[in-house]
């Protein structure tokens, strides 16, 4: 048998050698970095796919009276989402979820458009879920894909109150509003943010931190449990925040001023605490959670006398003869007048070519400083405004905040419009206005416009005597002093007794304001304001003592007419149920010194 030697080139042996060695380095380097250097990264794909976050929503903080009673609360509602990486076919999807559920099929296109963010986060398409419809959800969870239902602490009012238009409203972050906020890392698409009122100023606080929880899910995204490796990380709720508002006086006056465009306000000037806020007309407070039908917002929309306008920080208005006292302490501390003397009111002050002309048209006879403030005339002031310079008169005006933002914790608020002689010049020119024009602005008419709050810090500063606190609505140990004017002693006594006359008087205009409670002084001033848009405004601004406690209202009536006809009687009720019914509003450390 002929044998063939079995010989392989050495060359050949070692190309061979090295082509297995170099494929055996190629697999064990390639084992190593998807193993042990990518082993972190292919993981966390893997588990993308096995483990689904879901986002825990903190519920944001109560809203609490001075009492503690709860002014807003959160209730449960149900959110549906999806993820639209697990979409195969939007279209369908939208079709079947409203075979199933009733839901619009639109109304899910425009949400998914409305909250889209990207193709790995939760998308909304429809929320306030009934546990109906969650239920024919989770039954046909196969054939809907990508879905999921997560539960949503949305805003609810429990109490009678509105109060609307100092609590403010939540909003749902959308597309817009989240490129515009400057803090997005605390937001996604579908949140709430504070939008309006308290809601927004105390934003920081009443917002909670979110938390998540990881399940693990099959092929068809069915949850099986909760993943063991991953520790859950749990919502943090928001801040409670306690307000000053007093909800039964809250209650009381929305229903005094349920008939009538204006507004009406409570405080102690002491500490500046305001107890009751009332813009009327109002909306129902669970407006902008969707609660609301859509008729009923068109309504409100629709509506001439405008309930979303937050009149007492964005309405300016003439004072009327509300102002006089400003004119009257400047007078008498400088000494430009003596209180005691008397000029005759006729009805009628004729000033160069013009006949100015008193609100009582038969006059007041002969009439001196308290009396004219008592009774409200218009001419005593004419002829003493005449020794006061328009600079003067617009500097003490400033000294009492007029044409400044009083600062509450509130946003959007005016400033008003305090004429100063700069002001005339550039709107009238140097030569278009005269020394006539202040017989307009001393009786609160003319140029000047104030807010409603800006009535209530002026009155305060009357009440204390030049020691009042910065309004607020939200309770805090320490509040701020605010710039005042500084008047002697005598000088505020003299304006207290003048306006106590206002109540007390045979023919003060404020009479009606009296609830004629033992120890109980009160001290006020009417107005009638005249404006080109219909019946004048009724004022009445106030404030009521007993013992070492004070109390200051304010109240407004649009095309009132006469402020004691109307204005004064809704403070009466004030004053009576303040100091006769409830005591608790009374307790505070803050006393008269």
């Amino acid at each position: 048998m002929l044998r063939v030697k079995n010989a392989v080139p050495k060359q050949r042996l070692y190309v061979y050698t090295w082509v297995v060695a170099l494929t055996m380095f190629i697999l064990v380097a390639r084992f190593f970095q998807l193993q042990i250097y990518q082993a972190t990264e292919y993981k966390t794909k893997a588990d993308s796919n096995r483990i689904k976050a879901v986002k825990i929503n903190a519920p944001r903080g109560l809203i609490l009276d001075r009492n503690g009673n709860i002014l807003v609360d959160n209730k449960p509602t149900y959110v549906l989402s999806c993820i639209p990486n697990e979409i195969k076919d939007k279209k369908k999807l939208f079709s079947s979820i409203s075979d199933i559920t009733g839901i619009d099929s639109i109304l899910l296109k425009t949400n998914y458009k409305k909250y889209y963010r990207s193709r790995f986060s939760p998308t909304r398409l429809a929320k306030d879920l009934t546990f109906h419809q969650i239920s024919l959800i989770e039954e046909h969870k196969l054939e809907l894909q990508g879905l999921q239902i997560t539960q949503f602490p949305e805003r609810y009012y429990p109490t009678q109150i509105s109060g609307t238009h100092f609590l403010g409203y939540v909003n749902e972050v959308n597309l817009n509003i989240y490129n515009s906020i400057s803090q997005k890392e605390f937001y996604e698409l579908g949140d709430i943010i504070g939008w309006h009122g308290i809601e927004k100023e105390y934003e920081n606080i009443l917002r909670g931190k979110r938390g998540v929880k990881y399940l693990e899910v099959d092929a068809y995204g069915r949850e099986i449990g909760k993943v063991d490796e991953y520790e859950t990380i749990y919502p943090i709720p928001g801040e409670d925040l306690t307000l000053t508002i007093d909800m039964n006086l809250q209650y009381l006056l929305e229903s005094l001023m349920e008939e009538y465009r204006g507004i009406a306000l409570v405080s102690n000037p002491l500490n500046g605490d305001i107890i009751s806020y009332v813009s009327s007309p109002s909306h129902p407070p669970d407006l902008f959670t969707g609660a609301v039908t859509a008729e009923t917002w068109n309504e409100i929309l629709g509506n001439p006398d405008r309930p979303l306008v937050d009149r007492i920080t964005t309405g300016q208005y003439p004072p009327g003869s509300t102002l006089k006292m400003v004119t009257a302490l400047k007078l008498i501390e400088d000494k430009l007048i003596d209180p005691y003397w008397t000029t005759n009111c006729t009805g009628e002050y004729f000033f160069g070519d013009r006949t100015f002309g008193c609100w009582n048209e038969d006059g007041h006879g002969e009439i001196n400083l308290k009396e004219a403030i008592a009774q409200s005339c218009n001419i005593y002031f004419y002829q003493v405004i005449q020794k006061l310079s328009l600079t003067a008169w617009s500097e003490t005006c400033a000294e009492f905040g007029f044409g400044i933002a009083t600062g509450i914790d509130l946003s959007n608020e005016k400033q008003g419009l305090n004429p100063t002689k700069d002001y005339m010049n550039e709107r009238y020119g140097r030569w278009g206005w005269s020394k006539g024009s202040m017989l307009n602005m001393v009786i609160g008419q003319g140029d000047i416009l104030v807010t409603p709050l800006q009535m209530l810090s002026y009155i305060n500063t009357i009440a204390t005597k030049g020691k009042s606190s910065r309004l607020h609505l939200v309770k805090n140990d320490i509040q701020p002093s605010q710039i005042t004017p500084s008047f002697k002693s005598s000088t505020w006594n003299k304006i207290e007794s003048y306006m106590h006359e206002v109540i007390t008087g045979k023919k003060g205009t404020g009479k009606a304001a009296d609830p004629r409670i033992p120890n109980v002084k009160i001290f006020g001033k009417t107005g009638t304001a005249e404006n080109p848009h219909g019946e004048p405004h009724a004022w009445f601004i106030g404030y009521g003592k007993n013992n070492s406690n004070l109390i200051s209202v304010v109240v407004l009536i649009e095309n009132g007419g006469h402020g004691g006809e109307t204005a004064a009687p809704i403070a009466k009720q004030v004053f009576k149920y303040i100091f006769q019914n409830d005591q608790a509003i009374l307790t505070t450390h803050d006393k008269i010194g």
